[in-house]
């Protein structure tokens, strides 16, 4: 009687382990999404993150004219808000880049710029095949942009620039994997 009763209080708190983790394993090998992505990746370029990036590329410029050299950077509290506004779009746009079940381009488009660019398709298996990679990709153009937010929250515009060269790097990075990976120019 003694050893029935060792069984089943073994038994049962080791089905109640196991039935709890059954769950648990399932949803992370399918875990469930609440994103429904609309914009494709394309989209998220062209219409969130190209035009929010420009603005703090050209916040800080050096201009040579024939009247002389005319240092540009943010002055005033709003246009240093400014900057940090177009930043913190390219920084949760990166976190967009990522989200699974995003097209590359809408249907029949083309994402070419050049010649030597992939078509959606091409792109899209060069992702599905590589994703960590190309997630990787995205964490550094997000990391890069946090470095700029930090450099405007600062106010310091050589570390502002710096991190400009990060963000055109980790963009450049991504294309010359994913969309032109062919390319043989020098970079």
């Amino acid at each position: 009687m003694k050893l029935k009763r060792l069984k089943v209080h073994f038994i049962f708190p080791a089905a109640l382990l196991l039935a709890g983790c059954a769950p648990e394993q399932q949803s992370a090998v399918h875990p469930v999404s609440h994103f429904r992505p609309t914009a494709t990746i394309q989209d998220i370029m062209q219409s969130i993150i190209d035009p929010n990036i420009d603005p703090v590329w050209n916040s800080v410029a050096t201009i040579s004219t024939t009247a002389g050299t005319i240092e540009k950077s943010p002055e005033s509290d709003e246009e240093w808000k400014v900057v940090r506004q177009h930043a913190l779009v390219v920084v949760e746009a990166s976190n967009l880049l990522i989200m699974e079940g995003r097209d590359v381009a809408p249907p029949g488009a083309s994402t070419s710029s050049h010649a030597v660019e992939l078509s959606p398709a091409e792109i899209r298996k060069g992702i599905d095949s590589n994703r960590e990679a190309f997630n990787a990709r995205a964490q550094v153009l997000h990391d890069a942009t946090v470095e700029a937010l930090a450099a405007i929250n600062a106010r310091n515009t050589g570390a502002l620039v710096e991190a400009g060269g990060k963000i055109d790097q980790a963009c450049e990075q991504c294309h010359t994997q994913f969309w032109y990976p062919n390319d043989k120019r020098p970079i």
